[in-house]
């Protein structure tokens, strides 16, 4: 039991962790007039391409479908107003959750644009194109990213790099095996992550909760994956001690004479996290924290900075080679959603200085597990096509909306809950005033 608490605990800080990179990223976007630009060029092309389709331009220019996106991996394979306006809207939200709770948004995305009509693939194919080019705006390689170990970095993505390929090969084989299978595979990998980071992330409100009904108290964030990592526990002793050439050294500013490790670990790890990113979509990043540190004995800085790194490689590697030259990418969806997820984070991270960080982690909590409702309701409706589950139709319909209903319920309330924090405390904002 003390293993899954801490398993929970360091998942939370990797999207904590990831929470505050988007956040960066956001800023330096919004900060930037030259960014903003580069944001512009990516945009007007979607209008452009609306106008064309609306002309059907498509009849003297047949091989367009297939340059945004075609028509095999979702209908309809044109652009609209409509669809570009939820793109944004999911993204917002998204943002919300990044910049408000401090974690990452990047789990309601897949979720939310399959019950939007989106097929599974498509819609891991756009969550990671999305992540590539906030980054790539962003700028790619932040000063900030303090103690990152190069060598650590470079081998790690050897196995991610294999391990985003074996993802996105094995989704876009199931995909060419039965749509259907492809979809309850993805929603069946989201209900268990979802599932098991939202009880934690309720467990872990609950028990905060009641820790303040006694008094105040410090509340720790995440077991031992908090500080500097000087103190190893028995599995990475165990692992460290393993001695397969070639070793790499790393934390040699943390700990005297730095910490070594075989490479063979280091590709194990970054194949796991990057077959998750080439599954799931999100990065990966919320597995890298719980990996490095829990098992590797890699410090926290060390660790940030590395899950940083992979992700801007992990997400463009593959979300260009496994997903975009193969159609499952639906740019219009990726670019609203950035542009609602950049507004989303900034005025997220400015509610949290006027909001308790309590209630702050009690919508986590919601989010998280309305995510794997939507998810596990969802799944009865692809296993009764698939005729492993014998329900009537009336049933797995029924159970799905309730789902989807259920999903955009908490999302979109904790969305105006946000707003209307805002807009009420806009001077209190304005005169740089927090909460205590």
């Amino acid at each position: 039991m003390n293993f899954f608490r801490e398993l929970g605990a360091f998942m939370m800080a990797g999207a904590r962790a990831h929470a505050q990179w988007e956040l960066e990223m956001s800023r330096n976007i919004l900060g930037s007039r030259k960014r903003l630009a580069v944001l512009a060029l990516f945009i007007i092309p979607i209008f452009i391409i609306g106008i064309a389709f609306a002309a059907d331009i498509s009849q003297v220019m047949p091989d367009l479908p297939k340059m945004i996106g075609g028509k095999k991996a979702y209908s309809p394979a044109f652009y609209s107003l409509g669809i570009f306006l939820v793109s944004i809207a999911i993204g917002l939200l998204a943002g919300f959750i990044t910049g408000c709770i401090g974690a990452g948004g990047g789990f309601i995305i897949a979720p939310a644009l399959m019950s939007a009509g989106i097929k599974g693939i498509l819609a891991v194919g756009t969550d990671l194109f999305h992540i590539f080019a906030k980054a790539i705006m962003g700028s790619v390689i932040h000063r900030k990213l303090g103690n990152v170990s190069v060598a650590l970095a470079l081998v790690f993505l050897i196995g991610a790099v294999a391990g985003t390929t074996g993802g996105g090969m094995l989704n876009r084989w199931l995909y060419e095996l039965n749509p259907v299978l492809s979809d309850a595979f993805i929603t069946t990998i989201y209900c268990l992550m979802l599932g098991f980071l939202g009880a934690y992330a309720m467990t872990d409100y609950l028990k905060a909760s009641r820790a303040m009904k006694k008094g105040p108290q410090v509340v720790d964030h995440g077991a031992h994956g908090g500080g500097e990592g000087t103190d190893l526990g028995n599995l990475p002793r165990l692992l460290q001690s393993i001695k397969i050439a070639p070793m790499i050294r790393f934390d040699e500013g943390i700990t005297e004479g730095g910490r070594r490790i075989s490479w063979v670990f280091l590709v194990l790890s970054g194949a796991i996290v990057g077959l998750a990113a080439g599954i799931m979509g999100v990065g990966g990043g919320f597995l890298t924290f719980p990996i490095f540190v829990y098992m590797l004995g890699v410090s926290s800085a060390t660790t940030v900075g590395t899950d940083i790194f992979q992700i801007i490689f992990t997400a463009g590697y593959g979300s260009i080679t496994q997903y975009a030259i193969y159609g499952f990418i639906f740019y219009t969806l990726a670019m609203g959603m950035l542009l609602g997820s950049l507004l989303g984070i900034q005025v997220g991270a400015l509610v949290t200085k006027v909001v308790k960080g309590i209630t702050i982690r009690g919508f986590y909590a919601m989010a998280v597990l309305s995510g794997f409702v939507n998810r596990i309701f969802a799944l009865p409706a692809k296993l009764r096509s698939l005729e492993v589950l014998d329900i009537s139709p009336a049933m797995a319909s029924g159970l799905e909306q309730v789902g989807v209903w259920a999903f955009f319920l908490v999302i979109g309330g904790f969305g105006l809950w946000v707003l209307s924090v805002f807009i009420k405390n806009l001077s209190v904002l304005k005169g740089e005033e927090v909460i205590s």
